[in-house]
């Protein structure tokens, strides 16, 4: 190919590029205009000729056109938009539900939902299922809970008769309210129609029983299912049994694991399963029969994870069982799931609490010296306790130890104004200066109120450009 025309070829390559890129940006914003200016002309059952609206729809478009219905055509804006959902080249993602509910603003003007349907309802619109689980989404991620019950009941006024996906929406709303009774009457509603709960239908049920305190009524559902045929799995029985934990007796708790551990084969109990049956063990004082459900959990091959270990060494040491808390991480770290750093991070936060400082302190170095890594939860609360108990050179030379090794890549950014202030306070102004610098190479900026007195102090270092960039990254 001659030089000339080689040049040629790439110049037209290269800055067809860009035209494509304006041919799309341009197309997308003409869509818009089309939609939007078809939707102004104000025709009885627009619906019926958006369709001959010769223009790609994509998720831009449909944006573009609610925020200029949202002005003043709103009822418009939502029209196009439940149409819009029912084509299909398009779908509508949870991000478009939310941006409609935004643009039109459906949670401040609920009844604008009951608007549309009535107008359907008005210019004998020829109206499906679809369209109203469109309706019924937007009510889901408004939160109107009336609305969305409404809408339901609107249902017959069309001839359509609901499905169970639809009756789980309103359901769900409801049982998020509390309302239970009507929840209950809506499921029980069901079934005159001939249609069957699923496990959505049940879980969201569940779940709604267990947080109004309702266990009862939570665990008959479980006979009801399997009357329906619908037998109950993992997540159906972890949620009843987190409703249990929380509100009933750790014996009924431990009944339900039983029956999860008998059931086998998809209701097989968890590491979060059983460490809620842990969690309530301990929030009750009973930390040492918690320990009975490690054994369970290892007997059926499922290792604990830091929050159940965590769980059980605070409770222990709350309940001063201190030396069962070392044997209980002598126990699980062998196994893997767990780290000692984590183990023993938990161990030293947990002795701070029942103050026991002087054990946490050796404990902490113990960790730095033999390589177990400390959390940033363990490093900060163990400098602030230092700090507090007026050691705070101590304070700082644990932290300049800590850094060496790479520990505070999430440390709590207060320790640093914490331990400045009282370097400060205690004239040790060659550290403080040290750690200001530190926190101006890690962008570190001083807590409001520790300011004034930081830089007051500083002042005395004679680095006015120190005080000077400190003070402007700390306001």
């Amino acid at each position: 190919m001659p030089i000339l025309s080689l040049s040629r070829f790439i110049s037209i390559s290269i800055s067809s590029k860009p035209n494509k890129v304006f041919t799309f940006l341009f197309s997308t914003a003409s869509s818009a205009d089309k939609f939007f200016t078809h939707l102004q002309k104000k025709q009885s059952n627009i619906e019926k000729t958006l369709a001959l609206v010769n223009s790609k729809l994509d998720s831009n478009c449909v944006c573009e056109v609610l925020e200029r219905c949202s002005f003043d055509k709103s009822q418009m804006g939502l029209r196009f938009f439940i149409w819009a959902g029912l084509q299909s080249n398009y779908r509508h993602s949870s991000y478009m539900y939310s941006k409609a509910c935004e643009f039109l603003k459906i949670k401040q003007n609920p009844c604008l939902v009951l608007d549309v349907i009535e107008a359907y309802k008005v210019e004998k619109c020829l109206v499906n299922v679809k369209m109203f689980k469109v309706v019924l989404n937007l009510c889901r991620e408004a939160r109107i809970t009336d609305e969305a019950l409404l809408v339901l009941r609107k249902m017959p006024e069309f001839n359509l008769r609901p499905d169970t996906t639809t009756y789980n929406v309103v359901i769900r709303l409801i049982c998020e309210k509390g309302d239970m009774d009507m929840a209950d009457k809506l499921m029980k509603e069901m079934g005159l129609i001939d249609l069957y709960p699923d496990m959505i239908t049940y879980l969201v049920m569940i779940k709604g029983f267990c947080n109004a305190g309702r266990l009862e009524d939570a665990c008959g559902l479980f006979q009801v299912m399997r009357e329906h045929g619908c037998f109950p799995n993992a997540v159906a029985y972890s949620a009843l049994l987190e409703g249990i934990c929380r509100y009933g007796s750790v014996e009924k708790a431990l009944e339900l694991l039983g029956e999860m551990e008998k059931e086998g084969y998809g209701c097989s109990p968890n590491v979060i399963t059983y460490t809620s049956v842990i969690q309530s063990f301990c929030a009750k004082g009973q930390t040492t029969k918690a320990l009975r459900i490690l054994d369970r959990m290892g007997a059926c091959g499922c290792a604990p994870n830091r929050v159940t270990v965590s769980t059980l060494i605070k409770g222990l040491c709350a309940e001063g069982h201190v030396e069962e808390a070392y044997k209980l991480i002598d126990k699980v770290v062998p196994g893997g799931g767990v780290s000692d750093g984590d183990c023993y991070s938990s161990l030293v936060v947990s002795l701070i609490r029942i103050k026991r400082l002087d054990e946490a302190e050796k404990l902490f170095r113990k960790m730095l010296a033999t390589g177990a890594k400390p959390d940033s939860i363990a490093c900060s609360v163990m400098i602030r306790e230092i700090c507090q108990a007026g050691r705070v050179l101590d304070g700082f030379c644990l932290y300049e130890e800590i850094e060496r090794m790479r520990y505070l890549s999430s440390i709590d950014s207060d320790i640093y104004s914490i331990l400045l202030v009282g370097l400060c306070q205690q004239s040790h102004s060659v550290e403080a200066a040290k750690l200001a610098r530190s926190m101006l190479e890690k962008r570190i900026r001083l807590k409001a109120p520790y300011v004034d007195k930081i830089i007051e102090h500083l002042k005395n270092c004679g680095d006015k450009q120190l005080v000077t960039e400190l003070g402007r990254i700390g306001r």
